[in-house]
């Protein structure tokens, strides 16, 4: 059903760091730069990325692990860019390496763990 999804697919997207990216919007900490949540949603959308075109209609994958580390700081203004590698697969779990840069070079990196799931079913359990 996931033929497509295969080891080694990659995915990159950047964007500007905006007023609501940083540290004292997220409330994480009391300066204006990238905040550390905002890097990892950054990261977590672009592994949703780089899977969820393949996926039939109805699926999509959900984030559930992460294991990063934010080792640079990035004013607001600056381009930064992230890049979503699949290293893993096992039936519906999808492990990525995603690392993120800025203008001047790496500022995080690490692992995330999403599973496929078909919405209508994963929402029914919920009710």
């Amino acid at each position: 059903m996931f033929a497509e999804l295969k080891v080694g697919l990659s995915y990159e997207t950047e964007k500007i760091v905006e007023p609501q990216d940083s540290a004292t919007h997220y409330g994480s900490g009391m300066v204006e730069v990238f905040a550390t949540p905002a890097m990892i949603a950054f990261m977590e959308k672009t592994a949703l990325e780089c899977v969820n075109h393949l996926l039939p209609v109805g699926y999509t994958t959900v984030g559930t692990e992460l294991h990063i580390q934010h080792i640079k700081a990035t004013p607001i203004g600056n381009k930064v860019k992230c890049k979503a590698l699949v290293t893993g697969i096992d039936r519906k779990k999808i492990v990525f390496e995603v690392i993120a840069e800025d203008e001047s070079g790496k500022i995080g990196f690490g692992t995330h763990t999403r599973f496929i799931i078909n919405q209508v079913e994963f929402m029914g359990k919920l009710q």
